[in-house]
């Protein structure tokens, strides 16, 4: 999933986020950030996490959905 998908369907993005990062806060994301370094640094704010362990959970969210978004594909053929 690339960032472009992501800020594309930013309240669905969102509420993907809010579920593995509870914490967030929605008001401050209510448009995306200008990147996901932004993202990270919010979820660090947040979650009291470094920016890289942020970086790095972003990361793993990321793979997560890439993975559920093609299993959703794979069922389409």
């Amino acid at each position: 999933m690339t960032w472009t998908e992501i800020t594309e369907n930013w309240h669905t993005a969102l509420a993907r986020l809010e579920s593995r990062f509870p914490l967030l806060d929605r008001d401050a994301l209510s448009m995306p950030p200008e990147s996901m370094t932004g993202l990270s640094d919010h979820l660090a704010d947040t979650h009291d996490l470094t920016t890289l362990e942020a970086t790095e959970e972003l990361a793993d969210w990321l793979f997560v959905e890439s993975l559920v978004r093609q299993a959703g594909d794979l069922r389409l053929h």
